[in-house]
């Protein structure tokens, strides 16, 4: 027997799990029953809950390239040739 369940996600977070998930072949509700399912078996979550513990310099590197990754000015390249070019020109 099932009982629906509604839960809110993050339509983001929603996406990219579903689009995971079917990748392994599973649907949201399968994945989401596996994971109450090991949390059962395991008597708590089937993995660790922690803050990541970086230190100044990896979180500074880590800004910078979001910073890098979202600004539109920065040119891209799609092949390792083109970037090769590039960097030889400099």
């Amino acid at each position: 027997m099932t009982t629906p369940t509604q839960i809110r996600i993050d339509s983001d977070i929603k996406k990219k799990a579903t689009d995971l998930f079917a990748s392994l072949g599973l649907d949201m509700s399968s994945a989401v029953n596996m994971f109450l399912y090991q949390c059962i078996l395991r008597g708590g979550l089937p993995f660790n809950v922690e803050l990541p513990k970086y230190n100044s310099e990896t979180l500074k590197a880590m800004a910078e390239a979001m910073t890098i990754a979202n600004d539109p000015n920065v040119k891209g390249y799609t092949n390792i040739e083109d970037l090769k070019k590039a960097l030889m020109e400099k």
